[in-house]
């Protein structure tokens, strides 16, 4: 059973230090968006007017390189959220979103949010936290990308990735990534990201079932993420 907007609101960390009665009046104005797997939900260069939260489903945030490849920045599942520089600036999107399987979001406005962040301080400073959170992340993944090599970027991806889903200690990751997403997201073709995964699992530093990936060894896995090419 989904959960309603108000717990949806709750679950997401941008709010997670937002009092109650502020989280029940924005839970009054968003409005639930439902999209097919394959929709395009947002396009790159598009005006920025709303923040989107997932209730339920899946979608990637990519951008095209000149040469026409996709590069996945993130893929984000129920309880994580997307737009939210729309809230703060007047920028257009930055980035294409587009449903990996069945979605249905809930979509909050930049005027209605702007409306309740004058009167509600710890929203302001959630938002910033957050803001702040993604910075640093983004620093980490260039950081990787110019210094170390494949199995490196694998493994600081499937760190963060568990990280995002289970705090520091998150063992796990439930999204579900092929071998060609993981590629998108490293800058590896899906061959070489198949033999990484292959060679982490023979090693028993992960475990590939059909609906996660269990991290078995995690300072392998550290080990891994910061070692320069």
């Amino acid at each position: 059973m989904p959960l309603d907007p108000f717990e949806v609101l709750r679950s997401v960390p941008l709010f997670a230090q937002v009092p109650e009665g502020d989280l029940r009046a924005l839970a009054q104005l968003v409005r639930e968006r439902t999209y097919p797997r394959g929709s395009l939900i947002l396009t790159q260069g598009d005006p920025g007017e709303a923040l989107f939260l997932i209730r339920s489903g899946q979608v990637k945030v990519s951008v095209l390189a000149e040469d026409g490849r996709e590069v996945i920045l993130s893929v984000l599942g129920p309880a994580s959220f997307f737009g939210e520089m729309a809230l703060v600036d007047d920028e257009p999107r930055s980035a294409h979103v587009i449903a990996m399987e069945d979605t249905v979001l809930l979509q909050l406005r930049r005027d209605d949010f702007r409306a309740r962040l004058r009167s509600s301080p710890e929203l302001a400073i959630s938002l910033l936290r957050e803001l702040s959170h993604r910075l640093r992340r983004a620093d980490d993944t260039i950081a990787s990308l110019m210094l170390l090599d494949v199995n490196g970027r694998v493994a600081h991806l499937l760190l963060e990735l568990a990280r995002e889903e289970g705090g520091d200690g998150g063992a796990r990751i439930t999204r579900r990534l092929t071998h060609a997403s993981i590629g998108q997201m490293v800058g590896a073709s899906r061959e070489t990201v198949s033999r990484t995964m292959r060679t982490l699992v023979i090693r028993n530093v992960i475990a590939v079932e059909r609906r996660e990936i269990r991290l078995l060894d995690i300072p392998a896995l550290r080990l891994a993420a910061q070692q320069a090419s």
